[in-house]
């Protein structure tokens, strides 16, 4: 369970709609598919507009798809400074973790709610579930808001805030506190 509170704690991370809410995903294969289109602002510059799909592509590989030789071959080129104190720093810290929390729970997705773009910062809102009978169901799962900052079109920083949704997940946190494994701190 430490897996569950250190990975939803992360992230990361992402865009997508549930099946059931106004932004639909994508479900094929089963796997979320984020609707960039549905969740971009049409006021954006095409700087931003750009940053905004690399975090999404970043966000949907990692999390969603679980493609992680793609965000390696893709992503790891940055200094990626992790705030999350669970997690552990760079790309390559940060797919080992998911690796391994995704073999107990390969049903793990993060539905991005919407958008935002603030220079060279990139924000998600987003739903994380653990089974996919919990997508949708905001009673279920953990809400999310990652931030990303770009340099160079590069991701090269992340911090996030979670909030368990059920009482299940919010003792569960207050339980297992969890190991520091990196010395960032969270600002």
């Amino acid at each position: 369970m430490f897996k569950i509170i250190s990975f939803i704690t992360l992230l990361l991370i992402t865009s997508i709609a549930t099946a059931s809410g106004t932004n639909q995903s994508n479900l094929s294969s089963g796997k979320l598919i984020i609707n960039f289109e549905s969740l971009k602002k049409d006021s954006w510059t095409k700087p931003e507009l750009e940053k905004a799909e690399l975090v999404t592509d970043f966000v949907q590989n990692l999390m969603n798809n679980h493609n992680f030789e793609y965000v390696l071959e893709n992503f790891n080129d940055s200094a990626y400074k992790q705030h999350n104190r669970n997690l552990p720093d760079k790309i390559q810290g940060l797919v080992g973790f998911l690796k391994d929390f995704v073999e107990d729970y390969p049903e793990y997705t993060y539905d991005v709610k919407h958008i935002y773009v603030d220079g060279d910062y990139v924000i998600f809102h987003s739903h994380a579930t653990l089974e996919k009978e919990d997508r949708g169901n905001d009673q279920k799962g953990m809400n999310i808001i990652d931030t990303w900052r770009l340099e160079n079109g590069r991701i090269v920083e992340h911090w996030d805030s979670i909030q368990a949704l059920d009482g299940f997940m919010r003792l569960y946190a207050l339980m297992t506190g969890g190991n520091i494994e990196n010395s960032n701190g969270v600002f």
